[in-house]
């Protein structure tokens, strides 16, 4: 199961740490989604997921503080004695010092943020989504194009490399060479990354490394980039029939996530910067509502309408 260092979350939201008597270097938010404890402040515990990070915001900091002193104990321990990764107060809100005493026995680390409740939980729950979603890692090369993130497939030594050095050079953005990491972040939505230690850097046979960032410049690359098509290069087979009309799309899946893939053979004059560029904006056509192939289709169709009505 993915998991996530508590120590990580805090330094990426710069939270403070509340309750620094406790050791927190071992504690893992495995989960994405997060809890507002309003109503196991008010004593109901059935379906408490206690593994998610919780959030407290204003509503639940003044009904806690509106308790009495014998409720507040018996609300805090039934809380606190639970396997929580941690207790996030926001809006700089401070807990009282009988709930802090309280989780530093059961060792459950408060933090405190300074945004307000809705907004910190929204971008907590968009980058753990991102951080614990499911991942692997393919050969190819992830290029932004015209917005359109291409993931470029194909046997080792077949030009992706190449492809994305000319595309770079034609003003696009290069994500990954080489390793591909996928996080399915939704049903609808892959993420392409590239591993730390290959990030910027491009592999060419005969010439070796090249940093992208360094030699073209930060405007060049980028950290990740949603998949939104796939373009698969092959050797050119005479004897194969291949596609010349796109009528109907062929898919290839990712984590569950099907991924536009297109076909691509390759023989020697084929440019393939111009091919990938195409193929973006064809595709981001189609997202837009305007086919390419249905509309020669229909014009063939009314040409032959109006031949059968002159005869």
């Amino acid at each position: 199961m993915a998991s996530i260092s508590l120590t990580k979350v805090i330094e990426k939201w710069k939270w403070e740490n509340l309750t620094p008597e406790i050791d927190i270097s071992k504690i893992k938010i495995t989960q994405p989604d997060i809890n507002r404890p309003a109503l196991q402040l008010a004593g109901y515990f059935e379906h408490f997921e206690a593994t998610r990070l919780q959030v407290v915001g204003f509503v639940e900091y003044s009904y806690m503080n509106g308790l009495e002193e014998e409720k507040q104990i018996e609300v805090y321990e039934k809380l606190l004695n639970n396997p929580i990764p941690g207790i996030v107060f926001c809006r700089e809100l401070h807990p009282n010092e009988l709930f802090r005493e309280t989780a530093i026995k059961y060792g459950v680390p408060l933090l405190m943020s300074n945004k307000a409740t809705s907004a910190c939980m929204a971008e907590i729950i968009r980058w753990l989504n991102v951080q614990l979603a499911p991942c692997i890692s393919i050969h190819g090369v992830l290029v932004d194009v015209y917005g359109e993130g291409v993931l470029i497939t194909g046997e080792s030594g077949i030009g992706k490399s190449e492809a994305a050095l000319e595309l770079i050079k034609r003003g696009h953005r290069l994500v990954t060479d080489d390793v591909v990491e996928i996080r399915r972040v939704s049903a609808d939505t892959l993420i392409g990354t590239a591993p730390n230690i290959t990030k910027h850097f491009i592999e060419l046979r005969g010439i070796g490394i090249v940093d992208v960032k360094a030699l073209f410049g930060a405007s060049c690359v980028r950290d990740t980039q949603n998949i939104d098509l796939v373009i698969h290069l092959e050797d050119w087979d005479k004897d194969r029939e291949y596609d010349r009309l796109g009528m109907e799309e062929e898919y290839i899946e990712y984590l569950g996530n099907k991924v536009v893939c297109h076909n691509i053979p390759i023989r020697p004059g084929r440019n393939l910067a111009i091919i990938c560029e195409s193929a973006a904006v064809n595709h981001r056509q189609k997202k837009m509502g305007y086919n390419a192939a249905q509309e020669l289709y229909q014009r063939v169709q009314k040409s032959l309408a109006q031949k059968r009505e002159e005869e």
